[in-house]
């Protein structure tokens, strides 16, 4: 698409991008009622991607002329990948007790094969969902839903940048993304509120839940502090010292396998963005053993959010919002895709006797991620909340893997 723009210095319109953000997030926190009502039904991610889209679309900014997204791919990405995991407390997933941690990887389960059975069943109603047609192919735009549906924006981020998806796919995408998945969580929602019926007819044992307020009161005065400049700046050198030892260790190991293992390039093994934002988010789960988590405390994850962020606002800039709503019946495909994931979480659920708790944070901390966990945990008691960002957390770890899986076998029922 050719573009005329009345804005393309890319000092400006970063500039632009950064107003958006600010302006979303001030507006998303106020107090105001017709804002709250607002945001009640439009996610603050929506907007996050949307707003700089639609800028795109009148022409005010050109998104495909801009340098802005590689360098937020090349340096945010990793960046935020490392400081989003470094706070993975492995050890306390295990504390949670192995139901909270079965219905987690149910859930994770649940999108990897939800995925390529909704798009096996939606190109049973119509063939030209299935095929690669090259970058805008419809399995390829999936596979970034699956990103997000395990890990967050991070992880759908860096599996469009694997699986090559076109921006007008990704915008679709995006929009079955964060539709059907506050669907679900107003579904979430609405069993919080009967969960100790539920409990109490399925003979769940809740006292676990007792323990992991107690627990997570104990974590939060122990690591909390106000984030001082010394520890600003060890959080940047974590992040960009992790994503230069990830790209260094990529422009090594891609060169390795083209010349000694050239089919693997058909499972993008010989990618070298691949290879960094996995390196990455290795990096930030072996930090996660270190003294290194403390950081977590002084802001952490909260800087590799913003990071996030200015990367998601450098997507949005290159779609095209009329193309966004051109495919309903990729809506169809969402909505069976999580249904698959729901039968899937409240089955083990029942058979496991747990109670609905892990069940709903366990399913909210894979498709939500940790923007709307934290919801989900609190609308069962206030202190639970950080339990939703622990699990959350750890599918940003699992965000990458399970989803290029779960893009595998999109692409193996698209083309098959």
């Amino acid at each position: 698409m050719e573009h005329s723009a009345l804005i393309t210095d890319d000092h400006v319109i970063l500039g632009v991008l950064l107003a958006v953000l600010a302006g979303v997030f001030a507006t998303s926190r106020s107090e105001r009622p017709w804002l709250r009502r607002f945001y009640a039904y439009v996610p603050a991610l929506l907007l996050c991607y949307f707003i700089p889209g639609l800028l795109n679309t009148v022409g005010l900014i050109d998104g495909h002329g801009s340098g802005l997204y590689p360098m937020a791919r090349d340096y945010l990405l990793p960046t935020s990948l490392v400081l989003l995991t470094l706070s993975v407390d492995l050890r306390g997933i295990v504390r949670l007790g192995p139901k909270a941690g079965i219905l987690f990887l149910a859930g994770t389960a649940g999108v990897v094969i939800g995925g390529p059975v909704a798009l096996w069943l939606g190109g049973m109603l119509d063939p030209t969902l299935l095929g690669d047609h090259g970058p805008e192919s419809i399995w390829r735009g999936l596979s970034t839903v699956a990103g997000s549906w395990i890990g967050g924006g991070a992880n759908q981020a860096a599996l469009k940048e694997v699986f090559e998806a076109g921006p007008d796919v990704f915008g679709k995408a995006i929009a079955v993304d964060v539709i059907v998945a506050n669907v679900w969580m107003a579904f979430l929602l609405f069993l919080a509120g009967r969960s100790a019926a539920i409990d109490a007819r399925s003979g769940a044992d809740t006292s676990a839940i007792d323990d992991l307020k107690r627990r997570i009161e104990q974590f939060q005065s122990e690591h909390a502090r106000v984030t001082t400049l010394p520890d600003l700046m060890v959080i940047l050198a974590l992040g960009f010292g992790a994503t230069a030892v990830a790209h260094a260790l990529a422009a090594g190991i891609v060169p390795w396998l083209a010349a000694n293992a050239p089919w693997l390039e058909q499972y993008s093994l010989t990618s070298h963005f691949f290879w960094a934002v996995v390196i990455a988010t290795t990096l930030g789960v072996l930090l996660s053993f270190t003294r290194a988590r403390t950081y977590e405390g002084a802001g952490a994850s909260t800087v590799g959010s913003a990071a996030l962020y200015i990367l998601v606002a450098t997507i949005g800039m290159h779609m095209d919002i009329r193309a966004v709503f051109s495919d309903p019946l990729l809506f169809l495909v969402g909505l069976v895709w999580i249904g698959i994931h729901g039968a899937i979480m409240l089955a083990v659920a029942r058979a496991i006797r747990a109670p609905v708790f892990f069940m709903a944070v366990g399913s909210q901390a894979n498709i939500g991620g940790a923007a709307s966990a934290p919801v989900v945990a609190s609308a069962f008691h206030p202190a639970l909340a950080p339990v939703g960002v622990l699990l959350a957390v750890f599918g940003y770890a699992l965000g990458t893997y399970a989803g290029y899986l779960c893009g595998l076998l999109l692409r193996w029922v698209a083309t098959m």
